[in-house]
């Protein structure tokens, strides 16, 4: 029996401690009293006794009002609604409560008058529930019409719609706060208050603060707390200066509002962005078939694409796109994509790109660039970069050709005068062989395949065997265990020999055998077989006559003014 008293004694104290912990921040009980004190004041002497946070927006109280207050014992509930009346809810979320105004009625009409034409207006302003403040920048629009407005800075809004439908539904629709959807009753002139709902709720991270509103698409705190800030992420096309400049301000602030509506029809045509027959909503739209006389501004396109001047695109291109400067896509690219001048694009390519001066694609490339004078990838290149000067590819997995080639890190082949891998091979040469006897060369690009930029001179002595030697040349270097390599390289270098009225060319193709004792420096050296061109057949007094020692021996190669010899490299090599 006495046992029996213990456990139900246990238990039923561990339901007091239970209830006791999980009691909710507006059921603790305090008490107050306070006389003519700042509204933000008595807020924090609340929260200090109740031992949590408030989060609010500034906009909906009066937080330098003078209020005074008397309470005792009572649940934070019932002190706050004495306070604040019933004008806000509470909510609480971990140790903070969040004070929201009550939500005002989403949809008011004001004012509904019939019709006989064939055309009605729905005019109106648009409102913050919490706050009831009209609202700035609110796109309001019919999604089968795809017709549109935004707000003034009184937040009023008025639409002309076709009576051709039973039924219309209106879409609201701004940056940080939820869609809203109102349906309405056709041929009726109508004026309405539409509210809609912030996001989230703004909850603070440390010591009470302000969260201000600056504007109603972009937050900020004040002072220095940091706080959980919903930012705003404009698509990046808009963010290029040719979309800065190209578009209206109303037409970016349309694309940020709108960013999750798309819709397809099968063509548009425009003169320029904004005169088209998709209006303002051409950036929402994706198209089969998109023709711009000057230049146009849509969603995408899933077709074809052709534009006078340019095209400027938000999300993902297929198949063909031309312009006659320029293309500007916010998406990927599949299939053909050419300009007269430039492409940018922010995806991915999976095709073919050409352009007269320069192609750029933020992310990957598979497939092929063509340019006059430069190509980009950002991401991962699997496929061909063609230029006349520079190629750069984040990680080269193709192929690069161009006068310099660039990339982070390589696995496939850059061919060019001057071929860089950032984090790849980089080898300084210190050689002498039988030619020369004081050569320096430089090595990058990657083990599979690097360039070689070497020049080299003759010390010494003699005061008749000057010679000097510059030139160019590519290797490749093949691993036989972790401290020896075997690099074959084929270099080509001009011979000057007192006189720049000649052609003196020599060719040798070299196989080094690699020794690495220890990082960073390698002794190599190795056998090569060398042709040499000359006409220069008088010597030039101080240098040689011939690119050879006089005493080394050379043999003929059946070719004219071409001779050859065996030769030999010897040298150090560093990094």
């Amino acid at each position: 029996m006495q046992t029996s008293r213990r456990v139900i004694l246990t238990a039923a104290l561990s339901c007091l401690v239970t209830l006791l912990f999980s009691q909710g921040l507006l059921e603790k009980r305090i008490s107050v009293d306070v006389q003519r004190q700042r509204l933000d004041d008595v807020l924090s002497i609340i929260g200090d006794k109740g031992g949590f946070t408030f989060s609010y927006n500034s906009q909906i109280l009066k937080r330098d009002s003078l209020v005074t207050l008397s309470a005792s014992n009572r649940s934070v509930r019932q002190v706050l609604g004495q306070l604040l009346n019933d004008q806000y809810e509470y909510k609480e979320s971990g140790n903070y409560i969040i004070l929201r105004r009550v939500a005002l009625k989403l949809t008011t009409v004001t004012e509904k008058t019939a019709v006989t034409d064939n055309v009605y207006t729905i005019s109106g302003y648009v409102v913050s529930s919490e706050t009831g403040e009209k609202l700035v920048n609110v796109s309001v629009y019919d999604t089968r019409q795809l017709v549109s407005a935004l707000t003034d800075e009184q937040g009023r809004f008025e639409l002309k719609l076709k009576s051709k439908y039973p039924t219309t539904s209106l879409s609201v629709s701004k940056y940080s706060f939820e869609d809203t959807t109102v349906t309405i009753q056709p041929k009726f002139d109508m004026q309405l208050v539409i509210a809609i709902v912030p996001v989230a709720d703004t909850v603070f991270v440390s010591v009470p603060n302000v969260f201000e509103v600056v504007d109603s698409s972009i937050a900020r705190v004040r002072d220095t707390a940091p706080a959980a800030v919903v930012t705003v992420e404009k698509t990046e096309v808009e963010q290029t200066a040719v979309a800065k400049f190209l578009l209206s301000a109303k037409q970016k602030v349309q694309s940020l509002n709108l960013k999750q509506f798309i819709t397809k029809k099968p063509f548009q045509v425009s003169v320029i962005p904004g005169i088209s027959t998709q209006g303002k909503m051409s950036g929402q739209v994706i198209h089969n078939v998109s023709f711009n006389v000057l230049g146009g501004y849509t969603g995408g396109v899933n077709g074809m694409e052709i534009g006078g001047l340019f095209n400027l695109n938000r999300k993902d291109v297929k198949y063909v796109q031309v312009a006659g400067l320029f293309n500007v896509t916010g998406g990927s690219v599949t299939g053909f994509q050419a300009a007269g001048v430039t492409n940018g694009l922010l995806g991915s390519l999976s095709g073919f790109q050409a352009s007269s001066v320069a192609n750029y694609v933020k992310k990957n490339v598979d497939g092929m660039q063509v340019a006059g004078v430069s190509n980009m990838a950002g991401g991962e290149l699997r496929g061909l970069q063609v230029a006349s000067v520079l190629n750069y590819a984040k990680k080269n997995r193709g192929v690069q050709i161009g006068l310099i080639n660039i990339s982070d890190t390589s696995d496939g082949y850059s061919i060019g005068l001057i071929n860089i891998v950032l984090k790849g091979y980089h080898k300084l040469a210190l050689s002498t062989n039988e030619v020369l006897n004081t050569n320096l060369a430089y090595k990058t690009g990657s083990r599979k395949f690097y360039s070689i930029l070497q020049g080299g001179m003759n010390l010494g002595d003699d005061k008749n065997d000057k010679a000097y030697s510059f030139g160019y040349g590519l290797g490749t270097e093949a691993r036989v265990t972790r401290w020896m390599s075997l690099n074959p390289e084929l270099t080509c270098q001009y011979m000057y020999l007192g006189s720049w009225d000649y052609t003196n060319l020599l060719s040798k193709l070299h196989l080094n055998l690699n020794i690495q004792p220890f990082k960073g420096f390698r002794i190599f050296g190795g056998p090569s077989i060398a042709a040499y061109y000359s006409d220069q057949d008088i010597a030039v007094k101080g240098y040689r006559a011939y690119a050879l020692p006089s005493d080394y021996h050379s043999f003929k190669t059946g070719l004219d003014k071409t001779r050859g010899w065996i030769g030999w490299n010897v040298g150090v090599a560093l990094f």
